[in-house]
């Protein structure tokens, strides 16, 4: 005879059992079992524990108080971290403005852009390390607080080796922010998370349109000291509620902090007026963390690499559009920058040119692309899955990429690197929807860490190819954008895992996917469309 309690709805008049108990014959099974009593708060031995136990884990808890009020600002808080895009935007403004006012060569114009690019790879192993090791509410905390300190005082640098340094204390700061991600998607339930996600990269597109607009006010009045210290105000605001944050139930749990675990999850139910799963909170198996050598086990070890080169490609792309086009504007089109080139032979690197207003206006219309990005990518990446969505993405840019080749008026090249900049900018939201849920809890900062960092390589190189390379072959440096793409496409189409419809993974000790379905959505039988 086995005994249960009813829990949850059924469809069953509540005449079947005023105490709620019921009982259940099960034919052909032994009854002569031995009685166990267990002592007052003791721990059920493992061979009896089984899934109908009071008990949830951090996963039910967060699956059954849903999507609510606590999500909604979780959104608004971690998008004004999210919007640190501004401090990446200056950059294609910055350049040419400082280019002709301390009359730099190129190559220190470009080495102001990858300056900031070497401070973001140098520390995204760190920032997710210390997420890992002490709370991903601390890492990114403390990133954003230096990105904003360095960001203002940036803004009162006299000279160019000044700014130079700074510049690359912002870079090392930035390199945090992406932890955002991270504590966010541990509090999403698993059929918004795609979502949420996305729409957090939102704050990234309205920052990116924030700052050219801000450009366009601030630059021919104020100046670009102005603008830089502006440019800060999303993170000022963060610094300001921070506070209202909590540390991630997952982590708490896996770092055995089971009552500060539990606080968290009652204040989430408390606030989005759900009620909290019955039973005792499982603690978690406690595991290193913040391993790099985790990373690179036999389930991990290829999504790894497949996942830096991608990222790797992402920034490279992304960024080196964001440069090129400033310069495509000036020149006109392509072909402009050919001929000019060829009669300009011994062109003098210290010739400048100011941005314009048209410019400004192009340049505002590209930066929009990024919202249909996200509108698409939206809709795709929970009907084609993560892997297509993110080679898709990286395929469109590379055809927009060679069509460039052709000679086009000035309105079919805004069209062209409008289209391209929604779909490298999708690709890159996609990728930060992925990796968080391929890793376990133990190894996601660090995770997504090191491919931010690897990300950063990519938008080192890429001024040298967009500004530098650009002076001596047009078409080469668009070869070299389309050709990674296309590598970066096949790589999406590798990766072994796909993670759509999946939990995040709790345990780096388990098979990818033994605890990942999620629970109640699908039999192991059934298709997932």
């Amino acid at each position: 005879v086995v005994k249960f309690r009813r829990t949850g709805e059924s469809s069953r008049s509540d005449e079947d059992g005023i105490s709620g108990e019921h009982e259940v014959q099960i034919e052909g099974v032994r009854t002569e079992l031995e009685p166990v009593e267990l002592g007052d708060g003791a721990a059920v031995p493992k061979e009896f524990a089984n899934p109908t136990d009071d008990t949830f884990m951090v996963e039910d808890a967060v699956e059954a108080i849903g999507f609510g009020k606590f999500q909604w600002k979780l959104s608004v808080i971690t998008g004004l971290a999210w919007a640190n895009a501004m401090e990446m935007m200056i950059l294609s403004i910055l350049a040419p403005q400082l280019h002709c006012e301390w009359r730099l060569p190129s190559w220190q114009v470009a080495l102001l852009t990858s300056v900031v690019f070497v401070g973001m790879m140098s520390s995204s192993t760190l920032w997710g390390n210390i997420s890992d090791q002490y709370g991903r509410k601390t890492g990114l905390k403390i990133s954003v607080l230096w990105t904003l300190y360095y960001g203002i005082l940036s803004g009162f640098a006299p000279i160019y080796s000044w700014i130079l340094v700074l510049r690359g204390l912002v870079g090392f700061g930035i390199g945090g922010v992406p932890q955002s991600v991270t504590l966010y998607a541990e509090f999403l339930p698993m059929k918004a998370r795609a979502k949420c996600i996305l729409l957090i990269e939102v704050f990234w597109a309205l920052g990116t349109v924030f700052e050219v607009l801000l450009a366009v006010v601030v630059m021919p009045t104020l100046g670009w000291r102005w603008l830089l210290i502006l440019s800060a105000l999303p993170l000022l605001l963060f610094a300001g509620l921070c506070f209202w944050l909590p540390e991630s139930a997952r982590y708490d749990v896996l770092s055995g902090n089971q009552e500060k675990a539990l606080a968290t999850l009652k204040r989430i139910a408390t606030e989005n007026g759900a009620p909290m799963p019955l039973g005792k909170l499982v603690i978690s198996r406690q595991e290193d963390r913040g391993k790099m050598r985790d990373l690179f086990t036999p389930h991990f070890r290829w999504t790894t690499l497949l996942l830096w080169f991608i990222w790797f490609s992402n920034a490279f792309s992304y960024y080196g559009l964001v440069l090129l086009t400033t310069e495509l504007f000036q020149a006109g089109d392509v072909c402009s920058i050919s001929s000019r080139r060829q009669e300009v032979k011994a062109k003098c690197s210290l010739t400048c040119e100011y941005l314009t207003e048209e410019d400004y206006t192009d340049l505002l219309w590209t930066t929009l692309s990024e919202f249909p990005g996200v509108l698409v990518t939206l809709w795709i990446i929970d009907r084609i899955g993560r892997k297509k969505t993110m080679a898709l993405s990286f395929l469109v840019f590379s055809f927009c990429s060679l069509l460039l080749f052709l000679c086009v008026g000035r309105n079919v090249l805004t069209v062209l690197l409008f289209i391209a900049r929604a779909f490298i900018s999708g690709g890159f939201q996609a990728a930060y929807v992925y990796t968080p849920e391929v890793y376990p809890t133990a190894t996601r900062a660090l995770g997504l860490g090191t491919c931010s960092g690897m990300a950063r390589v990519g938008a080192l190189i890429t001024p040298f190819i967009a500004q530098v390379m650009l002076e001596s072959s047009v078409y080469l440096t668009l070869v070299v954008y389309s050709g990674c793409c296309l590598l970066a496409a096949l790589a999406s189409c590798f990766l072994p895992i796909e993670t759509k419809g999946r939990g995040l993974q709790e345990s780096s000790h388990k098979e990818w996917g033994q605890e990942m379905v999620g629970r109640g959505s699908h039999s192991p039988g059934e298709s997932q469309e």
